[in-house]
């Protein structure tokens, strides 16, 4: 109770001072109205110790309220046993009455089952015999036993109110944290899979492009193999560098290590620019009111993983695709929405369009991401993991549209997205 009184503020630390002497003002009051000395100690031990029971911790409870109880059925009758000239003249002791009635309602909210049993009565019947201290025995038979048992019933129904009351906040709290932690899973598991599968299909595309190039007896020459191994450690560099920021942000949830797009999409044209050097030509096209144009951090994240996993889907089904864009644009009647568009020409899902690009000069072997071996269908993009789930999931959480498949009317897929721009904050005139 000493530590809990020192962590509240000052302001809670003086009001608990003040009602705590209150308290014992009305009790020593009540102790002084019944004329002698050891009667009047007794009222104010016991009442204290019926207060006392309110506040101390739960696991404390039991033990201190079965005192109190004790306590005061003890004095109760031993009053009954003294000269009128000794008992309180005007009231029973009311502090330590509601105290008592406060106690049912305590015991009924925290205790289980078998203490409620066994506390509640004992309590009740102190209550009832409290009236009794007072020698006009007919203000225990007029007000007293008609008003105790209903105050003794309401405080049992109060009890049980709050009882539900926590029962229901309690499974509140366990939802919201189980939400919480299946959100933030599913947070980790998207980062994971945006930071470390764009590198590691890097390798995997450009390990594959050798070995389709050796298979067709085509020794490649020193430069392109330096070339393809500058790239294979690099995007190695970069997982591993995710992986370590991954890694840390797990450990240490407050410090946001894990990288993060700015506010704007200059991140995406070097997306595009390292897509082209290491595979295929692709194109980017950004909305001119775009450039350098600042935007929430949520959705320049959004833009930026909906690019990459869709390049390196291409890179890992599209591997024949001769011409890749991506359009990044405001919508032309609402400056409010974002549509963003990666499309490639390469392979579809069931695998009957493609385009295959030939050639044998030190750039196209490097840049030729074939399959395992010559004549082995490339894998369908219906196959993929969790990438474009998780690009869902982005979208509709910022209350955009998502789509992906097959571009209508010709060969290629196409990725799509339709996000809300929130509005901008309102200008400080001050």
């Amino acid at each position: 109770m000493i530590y809990a009184f020192r962590c509240r503020s000052r302001t809670h630390q003086i009001l608990l001072v003040l009602g705590g002497a209150a308290i014992l003002a009305l009790l020593t009051a009540e102790g002084l109205n019944t004329g002698f000395a050891p009667t009047a100690v007794a009222t104010i031990v016991t009442g204290g110790l019926c207060v006392a029971a309110l506040f101390v911790p739960p696991a404390r409870y039991p033990l201190v309220a079965g005192c109190a109880v004790a306590a005061s059925l003890a004095l109760s009758v031993a009053e009954l046993q003294l000269p009128p000239t000794q008992r309180p003249e005007n009231v029973p002791g009311l502090t330590e009455l509601c105290a008592l009635l406060l106690m049912i309602a305590r015991t009924v909210r925290l205790q289980p089952l078998l203490r409620i049993i066994a506390l509640t009565p004992p309590t009740s019947a102190a209550a009832g015999l409290l009236l009794l201290r007072i020698p006009d025995p007919e203000f225990a038979k007029t007000i007293g036993a008609s008003a105790l048992l209903f105050a003794i019933a309401l405080m049992a129904v109060l009890g049980l109110y709050l009882r539900l009351a926590d029962t229901l906040r309690a499974r509140e709290r366990a939802t919201a944290e189980q939400a919480a932690r299946e959100a933030e899973r599913l947070e980790h598991a998207r980062e994971l899979h945006d930071f470390v599968a764009h590198h590691v299909t890097a390798i995997v595309a450009q390990a594959k492009a050798a070995r389709y190039v050796t298979a067709l007896g085509q020794a490649p020459a020193p430069d392109d193999l330096d070339r393809v191994f500058a790239g294979i450690e690099e995007a190695g560099s970069q997982a591993i560098e995710s992986m370590r920021s991954m890694v840390s942000m797990l450990r240490t949830p407050e410090d946001p290590a894990a990288p993060r797009p700015g506010g704007d999409l200059t991140r995406v044209r070097g997306l595009v620019e390292n897509f082209s050097t290491a595979g295929g030509p692709a194109q980017l096209t950004l909305d001119p009111r775009l450039t350098g144009r600042s935007l929430a951090p949520e959705v320049s994240t959004t833009v930026h993983r909906l690019v990459q996993e869709s390049l390196t889907n291409i890179r890992k089904y599209a591997d024949t695709a001769a011409h890749i864009t991506v359009d990044i644009r405001l919508r032309a009647d609402d400056a409010s929405r974002l549509d963003v568009t990666v499309s490639d020409d390469g392979r579809t899902a069931g695998g009957t369009t493609h385009h295959t690009r030939t050639g044998t000069s030190s750039h196209a072997w490097a840049t030729q991401r074939g399959p395992d071996a010559p004549g082995q269908p490339a894998p369908s993009r219906q196959r993929g993991g969790y990438g474009l789930l998780g690009l869902a999931e982005r979208v509709e959480a910022l209350g955009g549209q998502f789509t992906a498949g097959p571009r209508h009317g010709c060969p290629g897929w196409q990725v799509t997205a339709d996000i809300p721009l929130p509005p901008p904050p309102p200008a400080n005139h001050s």
